[in-house]
């Protein structure tokens, strides 16, 4: 099982001849295929436990929402070695996001651009999916993401993200509201402070009703962007716990083109994310922490390609890290590098 993982770097070149979209498709279809022969089940890699948010983890090494938007794969990646799956983003309502094409690789940076605008089956079908892992049953723990319709608009942004939140609540380890993807228009004006704080206040007594009527309180994090400066990541980690949110993930993708200037694709709109995220979210992650204090969870995400990244996002603050880009470039031994440099450390 070790050398089908090992094969990565080889099967690579094959599926980067492929329309980025189509090689997602057919490398998670493969992994879905492989994991019911049972050829992903891999040795239990010794990493170190950590508390998160109150959970209970086996390692820190976590995947980031994107990679598996709609749950069809959760018991397939849960076989990776990750400590903690996140999928989504969800929408209420079923989009089919923004035209193609809307991915794009820059293997010269290992990096990709995005403008997928939260493309998913909605609620319903995601829900479905997530009832049918079981994944959690085997005692993975399991985030979910959650968003706004495209067509919502953003003074009405909160309905969509209370909508969301009533309808996982039961199904969530724990529940990321995510407001800052570049690729839903006006979505990252959330960020502001004073829209933030309207938006926390409504979630917040929305979760504390749910776990009064659930018996069970569900943590809440908050997904937000590397482009943000110092003022504006202070003025986030003061109302984070005023309004009782447990963690915060950092970062999502960057507008930024500064570390890809003149590569094919550079120009492309979307969000940039891989390796030149890395020092962008290392800044935001030692900005929380700093302003924050040790009693909020950061989950560090942006940039690891190599063991070491995951590294500096501890070192930087973080409690516990997220994977997706680099698992395109490096494939699943990734997780199990994390995992040992997390664990040495």
């Amino acid at each position: 099982m070790s050398a089908l993982f090992h094969a990565y770097p080889l099967l690579r070149s094959a599926l980067f001849a492929l329309e980025p979209e189509t090689a997602h498709a057919l490398t998670l279809s493969a992994l879905d295929r492989l994991h019911a022969l049972g050829c992903t089940r891999r040795a239990p890699i010794p990493g170190r436990p950590v508390r998160l948010m109150g959970l209970q983890l086996a390692n820190p090494v976590g995947l980031a929402a994107g990679l598996d938007k709609n749950g069809d794969h959760i018991d397939a990646l849960g076989g990776l070695g990750f400590g903690f799956l996140e999928i989504g983003t969800v929408t209420p309502r079923p989009q089919a996001g923004n035209p193609l094409p809307r991915l794009f690789r820059l293997p010269r940076a290992q990096a990709l651009i995005n403008r997928m605008g939260f493309n998913n089956g909605g609620l319903d079908a995601f829900l479905a999916n997530v009832a049918r892992s079981r994944y959690r049953s085997r005692g993975g723990l399991l985030g979910l993401n959650i968003g706004k319709n495209a067509d919502t608009p953003i003074e009405r942004a909160a309905d969509d993200y209370l909508a969301g939140l009533r309808a996982v609540y039961p199904h969530a380890d724990y529940i990321t509201i995510n407001i800052s993807s570049p690729n839903t228009q006006n979505l990252r004006s959330l960020q502001g402070a004073d829209e933030l704080s309207v938006l926390l206040r409504q979630l917040g007594e929305a979760r504390d009703e749910l776990a009064a009527s659930h018996g069970q309180r569900v943590p809440l994090a908050v997904k937000i962007a590397p482009d943000l400066d110092d003022g504006q990541v202070d003025a986030i980690a003061d109302l984070l716990p005023r309004y009782g949110i447990d963690g915060v993930i950092a970062t999502n993708t960057t507008l930024s083109r500064e570390a890809v200037q003149g590569l094919p694709h550079a120009g492309e709109a979307g969000g940039l994310s891989g390796a030149p995220v890395h020092q962008a979210s290392l800044r935001v992650i030692e900005r929380l922490r700093r302003q924050a204090g040790p009693a909020l969870a950061i989950i560090g995400v942006g940039g690891i390609i190599e063991g070491r990244h995951a590294m500096d996002k501890l070192a930087a603050g973080a409690d516990a890290v997220q994977v997706y880009t680099g698992l395109i470039y490096r494939g699943p031994e990734l997780v199990a590098e994390c995992i040992r440099a997390t664990a040495a450390g």
